[in-house]
């Protein structure tokens, strides 16, 4: 399909307001996709690296009470 113009670009053959919209939408539904994800992996780090601490104050209590016993 060609245009003459951009306003006939614009104006999509009459259709323009629901193309536009649809483009709207779709492109916000994507910002959201990628800002869910970013947070998401955030919080999976964060507590990926709680676990990881918490794991190694285990092993540092594990060694010390192993140690006190001798």
């Amino acid at each position: 399909m060609q245009f003459d113009s951009w306003s006939a670009f614009w104006a999509m053959g009459g259709y323009g307001f629901f193309v536009w919209l649809a483009f709207g939408i779709s492109l916000l539904a994507l910002i959201g996709l990628i800002l869910q994800s970013r947070l998401a992996r955030k919080h999976v780090l964060r507590a990926l690296l709680d676990e990881q601490k918490r794991q190694a104050r285990i092993q540092a209590s594990r060694h010390q009470q192993q140690g006190s016993k001798l």
